[in-house]
């Protein structure tokens, strides 16, 4: 839930109304958590058969092992997992960072610019602004707080998450009490018209839906770290996304029933914006210092999670094995961790948009969409059938629910999005064909002549 609620809801809601040009974009938040929730039960059927580090790139390997196919979705996997997971570690700090803007506006200034002249290209230039150095330095804290054994940052989270969610009942209870319904609900006059305009902002606003949802399959990448999984990795996800659908829909009722939405889509700190017209400066001040925390929350969860990542593919001899390395104290994959923090660090001099709009075309393909066929697959399998510890009800609906979700999402999105999406998995199978011929004939991770299945 600290993954999930984070920063998201606050620096997305104004871009969240845009989309679709008043509250009626609300849709989208009802609709993602119906994704959220059929796509959970998809990690959760995975998750409990086969508990373990690494989520979708374990679940790959379990599998299919050794099989050609299994190589190439562990392969493409981990390739896309470094193009995306740092940008979503990113938001976090990105988000802080334009929190920090209110108390201090001089954030938003210039702090670096470069310009260099390319004969028959123009000018090209190059800046760097204060809040984009906050960042950066906000992603070494987290860093230097995320490296430490699982049970000391295990509790970290859980004062994390403590703050998070005192930061949102806040920010809900204080709006209500200034709740007015006719506000709220100012629907534009062509809101509901269903025509292709309606569907193309439609689907926009789901995406930065799932975005905000994603976190609920966070568990999964630390399936060895967690007590008697195959019962507590499906109740973690389906729990946390039926938890946070709700507090996210009385957050932006609550919000949109005090500030106009008209004035929301303007807004760069829309919850201390609420709280200003609630409380005044002092109030608004408090609540950015704790969605501040709520930020670094959910950059820290994130950051746990995905390190370990890297870590089980090359521990499994899948990648580089220099990443397999565990800290001689710790007994944590220090390297893997690094790794993912610094790539993340340079994410941080990306804007918002950019990074939310990478993340999710480089993993809806290769991640979401694929693990949907491999439950599938997995119900074709006699063998595991009678030993699968969950099963998800009425299926195969919510794998379809989950299927027709994210590829709508997908096919709504920029043609520089959707190349960027199929670009890199196409790349990727590219640098996978040259790797594979490079390892040795008796390499214990070279193709099987059947799928092997966990």
């Amino acid at each position: 839930m600290a993954m999930m609620v984070g920063i998201g809801p606050f620096i997305t809601i104004p871009d969240f109304l845009r989309t679709m040009g008043g509250p009626q974009a609300m849709i989208g938040w009802v609709l993602g958590a119906i994704v959220a929730l059929a796509d959970g039960c998809v990690w959760s059927e995975l998750a409990a058969l086969f508990p373990g580090s690494g989520g979708t790139y374990h679940f790959f390997d379990a599998l299919f092992g050794r099989a050609k196919l299994g190589c190439l979705l562990r392969f493409l996997f981990v390739w896309q997992f470094l193009f995306s997971a740092p940008l979503e570690v990113a938001t976090g700090a990105i988000g802080l960072a334009r929190y920090a803007g209110f108390l201090h506006p001089g954030l938003a200034e210039t702090a670096w610019r470069a310009e260099w002249t390319m004969p028959g290209l123009g000018t090209w230039a190059w800046q760097v602004k204060n809040e984009q150095l906050l960042a950066i330095g906000t992603m070494v804290l987290i860093t230097a707080l995320a490296y430490r054994r699982i049970e000391a940052a295990g509790r970290l989270v859980v004062i994390l998450w403590g703050g998070m969610l005192l930061t949102v009942v806040w920010v809900i209870g204080s709006a209500l009490g200034s709740f007015d319904p006719r506000q709220a609900f100012a629907f534009p006059d062509d809101a509901f018209q269903f025509d292709h305009r309606f569907a193309t902002g439609l689907g926009a606003a789901l995406g930065i839906a799932m975005y905000d949802y994603l976190g609920y399959f966070q568990i999964c990448y630390l399936g060895d770290e967690v007590a008697d999984a195959p019962r507590t990795l499906p109740r973690a996800i389906l729990i946390s996304v039926v938890l946070v659908a709700f507090i996210y829909l009385c957050l932006n009722v609550s919000i949109l029933g005090v500030v106009p939405w008209q004035e929301v889509v303007r807004s760069e700190h829309i919850a201390s914006d609420v709280m200003l017209k609630v409380y005044g400066t002092f109030g608004a001040s408090l609540i950015t210092l704790m969605i501040i925390w709520t930020a670094a929350a959910s950059a820290f969860a994130a950051l746990l999670g995905y390190s370990r990542v890297p870590y089980a593919a090359a521990r499994a001899g899948h990648f580089f094995q220099g990443l397999a390395a565990t800290h001689k104290t710790g007994d944590f994959p220090h390297r893997s961790l690094l790794l993912v923090a610094a790539l993340a660090m340079l994410a941080c001099l990306a804007d918002l948009a950019t990074v939310i709009a990478a993340l999710l075309a480089s993993r809806i393909l290769v991640q979401f969409v694929a693990q949907v066929a491999a439950v599938f697959y997995l119900r074709t399998q006699p063998e595991l059938l009678n030993r699968m510890p969950f099963r998800m009800r009425l299926f195969p609906l919510p794998a379809l629910i989950a299927l027709v979700g994210w590829l709508f999402i997908f096919g709504s999105a920029e043609p520089r999005v959707i190349a960027y999406g199929i670009g890199s998995l196409l790349l990727g199978t590219l640098v996978f064909a040259a790797w594979e011929r490079r390892q040795p004939a008796s390499d214990p991770t070279r193709f099987e002549t059947e799928t092997p299945i966990a």
